[in-house]
């Protein structure tokens, strides 16, 4: 427990420094909030699943790698989309409703269909790996295209940063993300050890743990980001964000794992009972979808609908464990 406790420690202040260095590159770069959301923020929130899962598939743990990035999703649609409403209700844009969750939501029938016969190859790896390169191209390639069709005002000569301090400030902010990154990778590696000595202790399979302690622990930097984004009225970062992250833990966390190592279902997708948490997965991935389809926001109520739905689940996975 102590080993635990350091480590998702380890990857919450490590996430965060690697969030805010990322997010203040990005944005001296010219990045809009949304792309920066969507990407930046979503890869940075999205590093302790990558990690961990990594770590895992090295250790030929594939039911934490992979339990890890299908809780992880939950969590973060259910709880942390659901926490972040009830905190301040969020408000989206008409293309998240139209491109970016069904986008998701595709992606995770894609992978489903991937898992039926119980293995994700390493070909199948760097397919879904090569998704997540492209989906970065793509969000990039539309935020500049919208950058070119609004008039920036030039700011005057005198609030110009000079080069040399520019310099040094992407310096920094290189530091920043370089140290968040050490402290990722250090805390998912006790992480890990940790949780698999605890399930040993306790005597419950490697599926439990990563649908519910290493899910929950890795998308700790994904609920107060989204949380802080809220409460600062930055929405498109706070969405865009969860939505994001889930894209890159489907494509890049369970793509680099499987490159790895192949993912191998012990008993089969059926029988281990992981079809059950890949269809609750796309159920809770389209909730928002269907509660924001028409007035384009997620209110209180909503919000507390979504985190009674993450704690049935829970109590679900007791039971069945």
């Amino acid at each position: 427990m102590i080993f635990f406790s350091i480590g998702l420690c380890l990857l919450y202040y490590g996430a965060g420094w690697l969030v805010q260095g990322a997010a203040s590159l990005a944005r001296s770069l010219g990045l809009t909030p949304m792309v920066i959301g969507l990407t930046v923020v979503a890869f940075g929130t999205s590093a302790p699943e990558l990690v961990v899962s990594m770590v895992s598939a090295f250790k030929a743990k594939s039911m934490i790698a992979l339990g890890n990035v299908v809780g992880s999703n939950i969590c973060n649609i259910a709880l942390v989309l659901g926490l972040t409403a009830v905190f301040q209700p969020v408000t989206t844009s008409r293309t998240v409703i139209r491109r970016d969750i069904p986008l998701m939501l595709a992606i995770s029938v894609f992978l489903f269909l991937l898992s039926l016969n119980s293995v994700i190859s390493r070909a199948e790896g760097v397919m879904l790996f090569a998704g997540v390169v492209a989906y970065t191209g793509f969000n990039y390639k539309v935020a500049t295209r919208v950058d070119r069709t609004v008039d920036h005002p030039k700011p005057p000569a005198t609030e110009t940063s000079p080069p040399d301090g520019l310099q040094k400030q992407r310096w920094r902010q290189g530091l920043m993300v370089a140290g968040g990154i050490t402290t990722v990778v250090v805390g998912a590696e006790l992480l890990v050890d940790a949780a698999v000595r605890m399930m040993t202790a306790l005597g419950v399979n490697e599926k439990f743990v990563g649908l519910t302690v290493v899910a929950f622990g890795t998308s700790v930097p994904e609920l107060a980001t989204s949380v802080m984004a809220a409460v600062r009225k930055e929405m498109d970062i706070s969405l865009g964000n969860l939505v994001g992250s889930n894209v890159f833990n489907l494509l890049s966390v369970v793509g680099a794992s499987a490159m790895i190592r192949p993912i191998t279902i012990p008993g089969g997708f059926v029988k281990s009972g992981l079809i059950v948490d890949y269809l609750v997965m796309m159920i809770i991935s389209l909730l928002p979808w269907l509660m924001m389809r028409q007035d384009l926001t997620i209110s209180r109520r909503k919000g507390l609908i979504l985190v009674g739905c993450y704690v049935l689940y829970v109590i679900f996975l007791i039971f069945k464990s």
